[in-house]
Order: structure tokens, then sequence, then C-alpha cells
């Protein structure tokens, strides 16, 4: 058997966000008090884990769930930006169905294309920067674990573009819940598993 190496995918904590916008990559969204304890609570879940890296996209409430991961492990968190939030042109607006940007006739042609889509980063661009980061990460842990926390699409995005699944798909049908764990198993170069938890629930 080929040295193992897993990829630990996290997306971040609960953030705090009273006024229920989308706030993509805007700075200081930071985690809730639910997100810090989910985060404490996926730190404690891989606390036995033989992790020796711990790389977090640049956005605050990222760095916020990594850090007592890294510290459960005495390392530091690394930063990487192709670990940050997917671009979306709503970004800033309310977006829950029947108020905010929906609203605006003038903004419905960038629902256009789903299977791009129009209203953001294309899928294969997140595909690409996502599957870099998860190389980086598999060549600094090589035969131990590295943890990577990014955000809900880029997770999901990679692990479709990694398996082999189609990139466009029903936001509703990711299975990436808050503070959950989506692991990349490899024997040496291949992707033999993927395993998903989420180890501080719903």
């Amino acid at each position: 058997m080929a040295e193992q190496t897993r990829i630990h995918l996290i997306r971040h904590g609960e953030v705090y966000n009273p006024d229920g916008i989308l706030y993509g990559r805007l700075p200081g969204f930071r985690l809730s008090d639910k997100g810090r304890a989910q985060a404490a609570a996926v730190a404690a879940a891989l606390a036995d884990r033989d992790i020796v890296a711990v790389i977090a996209s640049p956005l605050q409430r990222a760095q916020e769930t990594a850090a007592p991961i890294a510290a459960a492990h005495d390392l530091p968190v690394d930063t990487d930006p192709d670990l940050i939030e997917s671009a979306n042109f709503f970004e800033g607006r309310r977006v829950s169905p029947g108020d905010g940007a929906w609203r605006d006739p003038r903004v419905w042609w960038r629902l256009r294309n789903p299977f791009t889509p129009s209203w953001g980063e294309p899928y294969k661009k997140i595909a690409a920067r996502m599957s870099a980061a998860v190389d980086k990460a598999r060549a600094r842990a090589a035969g131990h674990e590295a943890v990577c926390v990014s955000h809900q699409l880029p997770v999901w995005t990679a692990r479709m573009h990694l398996t082999g699944s189609r990139l466009w798909h029903d936001p509703r049908s990711r299975e990436c819940a808050v503070a959950s764990v989506t692991s990349l198993v490899y024997d040496g170069d291949r992707l033999v598993d993927v395993v998903y938890s989420e180890p501080a629930g719903q």
C-alpha cells in the first residue's frame, strides 16, 4: 500500500450575521458564540489525529475556526488564498427568497446560467484553486494529515471535482454543514475515499 495522507476540508463555524446578508469575501465577519463552540468541538474531534499542518482561508471566520485546531496540535495557522470564499455578485446584499436583491429586475440577468454560474466565480475556477490548495497540503503532510479550513461552496466544489462529479448542482443538495469535516483519503497520489462528518452537530 502506498503512503496514506488525509486532508480534512473544514467549513468554518456559524457566523455572526444579524442583518442576514450574503457576506462573501467582505471583511469583519466573525464567528458567532455558537460558531466558536463549533470550532472547539471540531478541534476536540481532531485532537488525536496525526495533523502536521493547519491552513485556512484568509477570511476571519476561517482563521477563527482554524485557531483551536492549530492550538491543539501546537501548530501555527497558515494562510492560503486559494481556500478563500467564492466571489459572488450579490455579496453584501440580502438574498433570502422573497426579499432583497431578488426583487430587483435589473439583476435577474445575473441568474441566467446556473451551470457556470453566471452570478459568481465559475465552478471550474473554484475547482482549480481548491485542487491546488489540496495538492499543496498533501505535499506538506505526506504520510500524515493536514487541515484546510475553507467555505461551503469551495469545499463542495473541491469534493465534486476530485470525485469526478459534475460541478453544477442544486445548492440544497450540498453535504457541507457549518463546521463539517470532509476528509480526503489518499494512497500516494490516488484519492481512495471521502469521509464526511459533523463533529459539532447541526
